[in-house]
């Protein structure tokens, strides 16, 4: 039997041999034999992209409104025990290893991929905890996702973008069905997506859940200075912007604050408590800004519609004399939808291969970089890994210019896996 968490981790890759397999019933079979339940209320939280920013801007708001909150995010950058968070610390190797062992045990006969095995693994430990919410980040789908194993108490469903059409379908429509499948009849869905696809909507209403619509049940409103949001019941006014960086930050705030009015009788969260949940939240890699000189940029952006809010977002910062890219990402992305948004404002590029087979090699990526930039003169380099493509990339820059680290998060936890780096440029040594 393994005995540590790394042990667990390498136990868990080799028990299936798919990486993904979309089916539910397993899980709930082992489920079942573990007797996993929850007695405080549960938040599932899918979508494509904001999944992330939504959990950690709602986890932040109740423990400032002085809840005991649980929080399984993923996935993790550096270290596997950020997916697994209670009152705002990452829960320990050792604390996670006993329910390894638990799952192991019940799940005998059964083939768990990965995914099924640490997601089953983190919800032991977070029912076990004495928490007053549960925060439930779903994976790739929502249907037949191992986190829709649980019955949540409410569900919200942020942007849906193109994403892992081998699995969820080819159009928003088809995706967003499978999305909608961590609906409950009877139960509040708060929608953040202000276009939301229709067979979202159509789910919802065919299963009689209690729909929150952004711009219907819920709206916001805004200046360069502050912000407004209001529900059915409930307003907030003259609220600061939230900590996280970036024009879709508001949606997902929104989306959160709904969920919360939704739970309101079993949940109450004071106003204090959203203006400094809101102020306080903080989330790696979601358009991080680290001061240094040169300036560093991580997102995690790996989908066209979170690379084109990316550049929306650089292209808000103001003037820098050059950007300097490093990039790395799947192989079953869409790679060129990923780089055009940012082709036309990046002067060099900084290619890089990552650790896993599923990521296209960096070899691979210049002939489509090249050809994305057109007739802009670009640099391009390729790498062995992030860390030395940021070295690359620093040693080119003056300390004016800015450095942007996007596309898998094998690629921004690959500049994180040392800590968060500050970078002084060779003039400043």
């Amino acid at each position: 039997m393994p005995k540590t968490l790394p042990e667990w981790l390498t136990h868990c890759e080799a028990l299936h041999p798919k990486t993904i397999d979309m089916t539910l019933e397993r899980v709930a079979l082992v489920r079942d034999r573990l007797d996993l339940k929850f007695l405080a209320p549960v938040i599932s939280v899918a979508g494509t992209n904001g999944k992330g920013s939504t959990c950690a801007m709602l986890e932040c708001i109740a423990l400032q409104s002085g809840w005991r909150v649980g929080l399984y995010i993923k996935p993790h950058l550096v270290h596997f025990e950020e997916r697994c968070r209670i009152n705002g610390a990452m829960v320990s190797a050792e604390r996670l290893v006993p329910h390894f062992e638990a799952v192991e045990a019940a799940r005998e006969g059964v083939a768990l991929t990965y995914f099924e095995f640490t997601t089953l693994a983190i919800l032991r430990a977070l029912s076990q905890a004495s928490l007053d919410l549960v925060i439930l980040e779903v994976g790739l789908g929502g249907r037949l996702d191992a986190v829709n194993a649980i019955d949540a108490d409410c569900a919200v469903i942020t942007s849906i973008a193109l994403d892992h059409t081998d699995y969820l379908g080819p159009d928003r429509e088809s995706i967003g069905r499978e999305k909608a499948g961590i609906m409950r009849a009877g139960r509040p869905v708060v929608v953040s997506d202000p276009q939301p696809p229709a067979s979202l909507i159509a789910h919802a209403e065919s299963l009689g859940a209690d729909l929150w619509r952004l711009g219907r049940d819920f709206n916001v409103q805004g200046d360069q200075q502050q912000w407004a949001w209001a529900g059915r019941h409930r307003r907030y006014n003259g609220l600061a912007y939230p900590a996280l960086r970036g024009a879709n930050q508001l949606l997902n705030a929104a989306g959160a604050l709904a969920a919360f009015e939704a739970l309101r009788d079993r949940l109450p969260i004071t106003a204090q408590g959203v203006r400094n949940g809101l102020a306080m939240v903080e989330l790696p890699g979601r358009f991080q800004i680290v001061p240094g000189q040169p300036v560093l940029v991580l997102d995690v952006a790996h989908n066209p519609q979170a690379v084109a809010a990316l550049a929306l977002n650089l292209d808000q910062m103001g003037f820098y004399p050059c950007s300097h890219a490093v990039f790395g990402a799947m192989a079953d992305k869409d790679i060129t939808g990923l780089i055009s948004s940012l082709a036309p404002i990046v002067d060099r590029w900084y290619l890089t291969d990552l650790p896993v087979p599923r990521a296209i090699k960096a070899e691979e990526l210049c002939g489509l970089v090249a050809a994305a930039s057109g007739q802009r003169h670009v640099s391009i380099s390729t790498h062995a890994n992030p860390a030395e493509a940021l070295a690359a990339a620093v040693a080119a820059a003056d300390p004016a210019d800015r450095i942007v680290v996007f596309g898998s998060f094998y690629t921004v936890g690959g500049v994180l896996k040392d800590g968060l780096p500050r970078l002084v440029a060779r003039h400043l040594g």
